[in-house]
C-alpha cells in the first residue's frame, strides 16, 4: 500500500477552473444539493443545509429521513458535481456502491463538472457529533459506462476519530472498474479536524496523490482515467440521538483540471 510524506507540488499558476467559497450562496450551476437521488426520491435525497459566513454548514436534521429505508438509520445531505441516471428499473446510474441499486426517480444528466484528471483543494472542518462521518469523494460518473465506476476517496473523518490528531481513511475504491484495485488505509493527521483545514487530491497518467495541509499522504500507482464527479457528504450513521441539527462546514472547494 505505497504512501509517500513531504510537500505536496504546488498548484497550477492559473486561476482554478472550479472556485467557490460559497459566499453567493449555493450555485445551482455547479452543485446537486441532493444525494445520488436517481437511487431514491427527492425528499430522502435532498441536503439539508444553511449557507453561513465561513462557507456552507451541511446539517442533519432531528426529523431528516433516512437516505433509503432499506439502509436505515442513515441520514445524509451531500453536494456532488452533477448526476447521471438510467431509466426507473434499471440499475444504471452514479456511483452503484451498494448492491441491488436500482433507479426510482429517473434524473437528468447534468455534468456541471466532471474532470477526467487533475487537482481539487477542500477546506473542511469535520463535524464532532455523534455517529456522524464527513467525506468527500471523487467518483466515476458512469454516464458513458457501469465500468467507469472508480472512486477516489479523498478523506472520510469519523466523528469519534477527530481530536488533536485525527485518523481517516483515504486511497482508491475499484467499484465495478475492473482496472482498479481497491487501496484503502487508515492515517494519522497532525490536525484537529473539526477546525478548517484543507485537503488536495492530484491524478492523472495512472497515480493518485493525497495530501493534507500542504502535505502528501499518500501516492497510489493507479487513478481512475475517465470523467468523475465530486462529491462532500455529512452524514449520520445509526440512530437518532444527541443534540440537532449536526453539521460540518465546507468552506473552499477550488479545483483544477
Amino acid at each position: 500500500m505505497p504512501s509517500s510524506t513531504g510537500s505536496l507540488p504546488a498548484a497550477p499558476n492559473r486561476e482554478p477552473d472550479f472556485d467557490d467559497d460559497f459566499s453567493t450562496g449555493l450555485s445551482s450551476q455547479r452543485w446537486v444539493a441532493s444525494y445520488l437521488p436517481q437511487w431514491t426520491t427527492p425528499e430522502r435525497a435532498r441536503a439539508h443545509y444553511e449557507v453561513v459566513p465561513a462557507g456552507i454548514e451541511l446539517r442533519i436534521d432531528s426529523d431528516q429521513p433516512d437516505w433509503r429505508p432499506e439502509d436505515a438509520p442513515l441520514r445524509v445531505s451531500n453536494l456532488q458535481t452533477g448526476v447521471y441516471s438510467g431509466p426507473v428499473g434499471s440499475p444504471l446510474g452514479t456511483h452503484r456502491h451498494r448492491v441491488g441499486l436500482e433507479v426510482r426517480t429517473q434524473t437528468p444528466q447534468r455534468l456541471l463538472f466532471a474532470p477526467s484528471r487533475g487537482r481539487v483543494e477542500i477546506t473542511v472542518s469535520a463535524s464532532g457529533d455523534a455517529n456522524c462521518m464527513i467525506a468527500a469523494w471523487l467518483v466515476g460518473t458512469e454516464h458513458r459506462s457501469p465500468t467507469e465506476s472508480g472512486e477516489i476517496c479523498i478523506f472520510e473523518i469519523d466523528a469519534d476519530a477527530i481530536g488533536e490528531t485525527t485518523v481517516v481513511r483515504t486511497g482508491v475504491k475499484a467499484h465495478h472498474d475492473p482496472n482498479l484495485t481497491t487501496d484503502m488505509i487508515e492515517v494519522v493527521v497532525p490536525v484537529d479536524a473539526a477546525s478548517p483545514h484543507t485537503w488536495t487530491v492530484i491524478w492523472g497518467d495512472g497515480e493518485t496523490v493525497i495530501g493534507c495541509e500542504g502535505r502528501t499522504l499518500r501516492r497510489i500507482p493507479q487513478a481512475p482515467d475517465y470523467p468523475l464527479f465530486l462529491m462532500i457528504d455529512l452524514f449520520e450513521i445509526g440512530p437518532r440521538g444527541g443534540h440537532y441539527p449536526k453539521a460540518a462546514t465546507i468552506h473552499h472547494v477550488r479545483a483544477w483540471q
